[in-house]
């Protein structure tokens, strides 16, 4: 076996039952590739995780394993666990195995062909290796301005991302084992990776139209996402919120006076449009202060349960 050289790609799968086939064929080929170009081990592996499918993900992986056990291994979840915690259950049971590990959606809109790049980069001493999209022509305007803009949010609240990053990095063994000390339940990898430090780097590469199927990321799941990656790593909402507090408070102190001088002075009006305007106004902000709030809070809750993050059924991988 060819020393700190065997790599593990960590695919993980949610009802991909379309797209499996020629994913697999891709990713064969471009093991075997490296294998021959001596860049990485014959114990290397493609380990697909099912995510708790209902329809024919999990049978075309075992099929796929029995076939070429040298090739293809599996992790099946005993139930559906969302994206972050099926990638995080394939990248905990790969570091068991492998030196490197890269991990990346199914749909093969990840450009396959940037994983010499990555590999290359780790040989050169990078414990981390980004891969990073170099544009986003084949994203519709609505998407393009919300992802680009989520990652700027994302900055100005303080945040530590990589821009125009997704799940598609590689990780060294120590790296995955610094990930594994990283235990809360409400996951956004893309802002954990960067707090584990280690000499790091990018690959760019072009993202491609998905191959087959539907997106596993709809709107209101995105929308979701960026929720949890803002309210998991900074503070800034609720000190906005204590900030527009302050603001509505000293308003509404200097509209106090005022109404007093007019009194006084008996310039006082019907004020029936101001009146509502400063009602709707101020219950507005509170109701948003307290969603917010709650936001946090249900994000102790959820920490504070201490419930298992993923729960692994079965394991099929020949060592």
């Amino acid at each position: 076996m060819l020393e700190n050289k065997t790599l593990y790609i960590v695919v993980p799968c949610y009802k991909e039952q379309e797209v499996l086939p020629e994913t697999s064929k891709r990713l064969r080929a471009k093991v075997m590739e490296l294998r021959e170009q001596g860049k990485i081990s014959g114990a290397s592996r493609v380990m697909f995780v099912n995510d708790g499918s209902s329809d024919e993900t999990w049978p075309i992986i075992s099929a796929l394993h029995e076939k070429e056990p040298e090739v293809f291994s599996g992790v099946n979840l005993s139930r559906n666990r969302g994206h972050q915690n099926a990638l995080l259950a394939g990248l905990l049971t790969a570091v068991n195995f492998a030196d490197m590990i890269i991990s990346m959606d199914a749909d093969l809109q990840d450009d396959i062909n940037a994983v010499d790049a990555m590999v290359d980069a780790y040989h050169d001493g990078y414990e981390v290796v980004y891969g990073v999209r170099s544009k986003r022509e084949t994203d519709t305007f609505f998407k393009r301005f919300t992802a680009e803009g989520f990652y700027k949010v994302m900055k100005a609240l303080g945040v530590d991302i990589v821009f125009n990053h997704a799940d598609y990095r590689l990780m060294s063994r120590r790296a995955v084992e610094g990930l594994a000390q990283f235990s809360e339940v409400n996951l956004f990898l893309r802002g954990i990776v960067p707090q584990i430090g280690y000499k790091w780097t990018t690959v760019t590469y072009e993202r491609a139209e998905r191959f087959a199927g539907e997106s596993k990321y709809p709107l209101k799941k995105m929308i979701a996402f960026a929720a949890d990656g803002i309210t998991s790593f900074s503070v800034k909402p609720i000190r906005l919120v204590f900030s527009a507090g302050v603001i509505v408070f000293l308003v509404s102190m200097i509209m106090l006076i005022y109404a007093l001088i007019a009194k006084l002075l008996g310039h006082t009006s019907a004020g029936w449009t101001s009146l509502m305007g400063s009602i709707w106004l101020i219950g507005g902000i509170q109701l948003l202060g307290l969603g917010i709030v709650g936001e946090y809070i249900g994000k102790i809750y959820n920490e504070t349960k201490r419930r298992p993050r993923f729960i692994i059924e079965s394991v099929l991988n020949k060592e």
